[in-house]
């Protein structure tokens, strides 16, 4: 808004809109990258949820008496 009011070009008021959307575009693709790499090669991605689990399973150890 500021280049409009400032009676910039248009072509410097586009540039700096498609500036600032690759900006925002860019950092959301960053954040997302790691997901998508590892499904891309099946890798699981462990969530918190998943760690308790397995913490929760090795507690649960079954040992068998002998005879």
């Amino acid at each position: 808004m500021n280049l409009i009011i400032a009676d910039e070009s248009p072509s410097e008021i586009s540039d700096s809109i498609k500036n600032q959307l690759f900006a925002k575009a860019g950092t959301r693709v960053d954040a997302v990258k790691p997901a998508v790499s590892n499904a891309m090669l099946g890798y699981e991605i462990e969530t918190e949820e998943d760690e308790a689990s397995v913490g929760e399973l090795d507690n649960e150890v079954e040992t068998e008496e002998e005879d």
